[in-house]
């Protein structure tokens, strides 16, 4: 009997199948030891961080400083002569928020949220007045603007347009939204927006207000530096006039 038993052949397995198990096996031990460090980097990371989040007394000053030093160049750009301020030649702008708010005061993030400028590369298109042009000479460092051409405004609304329903974003692919809700001005499709915010028509404030701020996307290397002085100065911030249209190019 033991004899019968020993003389038995195991059972074949092709070689292929055996490769295919030996690869299941260590994937499975690899996936195992990936989520193991993963749990174990997840926590140590956290810890970290929260190490990390307590400010010294030293970074509580610097930023307090640093924010009322903000309010100071606030109020005198605000006083600047009119001489000083360049003459704005064309009644729509488009306005692009370029800097964060690490060192911002708050009363100069409440102008740029009047401006619905909530976000780093967010747009909006305004009519220029006495008004609006107070309030970017105060957040000047901030953002930069300039006069859009009808390429620019067609292809910004059709590309990253969308409305705000019920504090949704609707992308605006359907013209019975727009008819809905700006029918009651003529306005019934995406073309007639086009339309009135390139001419600035009378129901101009409707329909901006209706769309959301446009979300441009994140300039290339070398696009924007971030500097905060005028443009015609060599920095990024304030009235481009016709050259936004280079900057809307490269970031929509």
């Amino acid at each position: 009997m033991m004899a019968e038993e020993e003389g038995q052949s195991l059972p074949y397995v092709s070689e292929i199948v055996l490769k295919k198990r030996k690869i299941r096996d260590e994937l499975a031990i690899t996936r195992r030891t990936q989520l193991e460090l993963g749990k174990h980097g997840a926590k140590k990371s956290k810890k970290q961080s929260d190490v990390s989040d307590i400010k010294r007394p030293e970074q509580f000053i610097k930023e307090f400083r640093d924010k009322e030093l903000d309010l100071i160049r606030t109020k005198q750009r605000a006083k600047r002569p009119k001489s000083m301020i360049p003459t704005i030649k064309s009644k729509l702008l488009f306005i692009i928020r370029i800097q964060g708010k690490n060192d911002m005061h708050p009363k100069t993030r409440k102008i740029l949220y009047n401006l619905r400028l909530r976000k780093v590369f967010g747009g909006v298109f305004v009519k220029a007045t006495e008004g609006l042009i107070a309030m970017l000479q105060k957040v000047e460092p901030y953002v930069t603007y300039g006069y859009p051409n009808l390429k620019n405004v067609k292809e910004l609304v059709y590309k990253k347009g969308y409305a705000r329903i019920d504090k949704k974003a609707v992308p605006l692919t359907d013209n019975n939204i727009i008819e809905q809700t700006l029918g009651k001005y003529g306005i019934i499709c995406i073309e007639d927006i086009v339309h009135e915010i390139a001419n600035v028509g009378p129901h101009f404030k409707e329909v901006v207000l209706f769309m959301g701020p446009l979300m441009l996307s994140k300039p290339e290397d070398g696009l924007l530096w971030g500097k905060k002085q005028p443009y015609r100065e060599g920095g990024d911030a304030g009235n481009r006039e016709d050259e936004i249209n280079d900057l809307i190019s490269k970031m929509n």
